[in-house]
Parts: structure tokens; C-alpha cells; sequence
């Protein structure tokens, strides 16, 4: 199962999320990340955090989703609407979720500010991960409403 986490610059939560989503996942999942107008860079808090965690980035780049190595089933945005952002509409016939993420990298403040944020940014996408991943997977894929449902709640979970 393919699990695409789509945002529109694919250098920050996107990327926080194939990354930490890899990290756990047992082999048959796999998520990759990718924009609708990716900025070409990875955000370097971004890349240090997961470093930080442990969680390797290398091969990881911004990309757009019109080159995606695989076809998703499941796409995540994780753009935020509170933010007045646009998240993208991925138009494949797969099964869609809303993960909406504040950006980090717009916070303004202090170094202690920005890396608090990320970290924040990070715990959220931990504890989705970890949600989605005790979810009885085999059983979902034959209930598409309910997986739908389940992957929808999960978008609404905080540490």
C-alpha cells in the first residue's frame, strides 16, 4: 500500500510525513511526498528534525506529483485551511484524508519559536502515524466507507 502525502511546496510537512510514516511503517507500506508546486528544496529544520529523530532523508527531494515513482491508494493533504491555504485536489481514483497541518516554517520568532513549532509539527505527525498504522488494515480495505471514516478521524488527533 502506497500512502502519498500531498502538500503544495513538498519541503516541509510532506516531507515530516513520508519520513517519520517510513520510519515505523512495517514493509508493504510506504509513503512518499509530493507537491503541487513543489519548491525544488527540502526545508533544512525540516531535514535537521528527522535527522534529529533518526529517521534517514536521503533520496528524499521536493517533487511534484505528476512524478511519483508509484501510484498512491491513499492520499494525505496536509496543508492547513486554517492558514488560508489551498490544499490540492489529487484527481487519481484513490482514497482521500485531510491530516490539515499548521507550516512551521512560517512561524516567526525566536530559534526556540521555529524549532518548537517543528517539533510540535512533528509530534501530530508522530501520533497520526502511529494511529494509522494500528489500524486493522486488512479488514479496512474492504470497507472503504469505514476506512474512510477511520483515516478521516485520525486527522483530528493530537498528542
Amino acid at each position: 500500500m502506497n500512502v502519498l502525502f500531498l502538500c503544495t511546496g513538498n519541503s516541509c510537512r510532506s516531507v515530516l510525513s513520508e519520513g517519520t510514516f517510513n520510519h515505523l511503517a512495517p514493509e508493504g507500506l510506504k509513503a512518499i511526498s509530493a507537491g503541487s508546486q513543489p519548491t525544488g528544496w527540502l526545508h533544512p529544520r525540516a531535514v535537521a528534525l528527522l535527522n534529529r529523530k533518526g529517521i534517514s532523508t536521503e533520496g528524499y527531494y521536493s517533487k511534484s506529483w505528476d512524478d511519483l515513482p508509484v501510484m498512491p491508494d491513499i492520499v494525505v493533504t496536509v496543508c492547513s485551511s486554517a492558514a488560508g491555504e489551498t490544499c490540492p485536489a489529487y484527481l487519481g481514483p484513490v482514497l482521500r484524508t485531510h491530516w490539515g497541518l499548521e507550516d512551521p516554517s512560517h512561524v516567526v520568532g525566536t530559534d526556540e519559536d521555529i524549532e518548537e513549532a517543528f517539533e510540535r509539527t512533528y509530534e501530530i505527525i508522530l501520533a497520526r502515524t502511529q494511529a494509522f498504522l494500528a489500524l486493522p488494515l486488512e479488514e479496512l480495505k474492504a470497507d472503504k466507507a469505514r476506512f474512510k471514516a477511520e483515516l478521516d478521524r485520525i486527522g483530528t488527533l493530537l498528542p
